[in-house]
């Protein structure tokens, strides 16, 4: 799967701060490294808006490479051109190296989840129509309202659960379990929206010593890793055509996730989060273009919902975090 921006925008905004975060002077000097916030939120909705076109072409040309490829495959290459992109951050003596972490067993973990996520979504395209198998991925900031309570200590208010309900309804909606319509596999965009759920909570648990390319740096590792152990068993000798459009996907990927990581410096996200959903906008139209898919009324509906559920969540998130900035004694960002 590729990480929708809307998953991320409605959970990545802030390190929580009830949360502890142990500090010794490595993180110390990791964090002081850390770009300031800019507040230039138009800014942030145009790098938003870009990302979801790099998202977006991953996953249609995933989609598109299901049909030669085994997924264990594509996830292969897309986890091997991350990890070359990433190469650098990996040397030691480069400016840009970022393997000094306090934290190396929640990376480990963390990339094996998205891993898990990616590989997952990308086996559900090539039985489902890209329009339902994303909008269907969009309900990953409901996985993190549950598990952040367990894993962040979190307490989750009525009004986020009916949220939640809401964006589940979307999903029962497009997916219409018990009728002709149901697909088994539908069940794997969900199960990729909870191991990206799982990845954005491990994400928060490091966010307050962690840089993002170092975060970025670990999970290519693991994932390339632990994907070149599995590729040997199902593999199918690729063509030119599929190895290029192949290092499509993980180029994309790659830098879609990183226009992200740069959007939050500009902006909140509550502000980003309507607008990242236009890479459902975008994969429907790709659709249709490449594959013919005509995404149906059950869909449009259900995925109505689900965007509806999300923009509710991260206001709830907005909220909250200026509660606790408030609890706090600090200024809040939305007075």
């Amino acid at each position: 799967m590729t990480p929708p921006p809307a998953a991320v925008a409605a959970r990545l905004d802030s390190v929580p701060l009830s949360l502890p975060v142990k500090t010794t002077p490595a993180t110390t000097s990791l964090a002081s490294k850390a770009p300031a916030r800019t507040d230039r939120p138009f800014k942030g909705i145009a790098l938003i808006l870009l990302s979801t076109v790099f998202l977006g072409t991953s996953d249609v040309t995933a989609k598109y490479l299901s049909s030669s490829l085994p997924s264990i495959e594509i996830a292969w290459i897309r986890f091997l051109v991350f990890a070359l992109i990433m190469t650098p951050a990996m040397l030691p003596g480069s400016p840009l190296f970022a393997l000094r972490s306090s934290r190396p067993g929640l990376h480990v973990l963390r990339g094996a989840a998205l891993l898990g996520s990616s590989l997952i979504f990308i086996t559900g395209l090539g039985f489902l129509p890209i329009a339902e198998a994303s909008a269907t991925s969009f309900v990953s900031p409901l996985f993190v309202t549950a598990l952040s309570i367990a894993f962040l200590g979190e307490r989750v208010g009525m009004r986020r659960w009916i949220a939640t309900a809401v964006g589940l309804a979307g999903v029962f909606i497009i997916l219409r379990p018990g009728t002709s319509a149901f697909h088994p596999a539908a069940v794997f965009p969900i199960v990729s929206a909870l191991a990206w759920a799982g990845t954005l909570i491990l994400t928060r648990m490091m966010s307050g010593s962690e840089r993002p390319i170092t975060v970025m740096t670990y999970s290519s590792i693991v994932g390339v890793a632990i994907v070149s152990a599995l590729v040997p068993f199902v593999w199918v000798t690729p063509s030119w055509h599929d190895i290029m459009f192949g290092i499509l996907i993980g180029v994309a990927s790659t830098v879609g996730q990183w226009i992200v990581v740069l959007a939050f410096r500009y902006g909140d996200a509550s502000v980003l989060a309507p607008f990242s959903y236009t890479q459902l906008l975008w994969v429907s139209i790709l659709g249709f273009l490449i594959f013919g898919e005509v995404p149906d009324h059950w869909t449009i509906l259900g995925a109505g919902f689900i965007v509806a559920s999300g923009l509710y969540t991260a206001h709830r998130e907005r909220v909250r975090r200026s509660q606790l900035l408030t609890a706090a004694g600090e200024p809040s960002p939305n007075a």
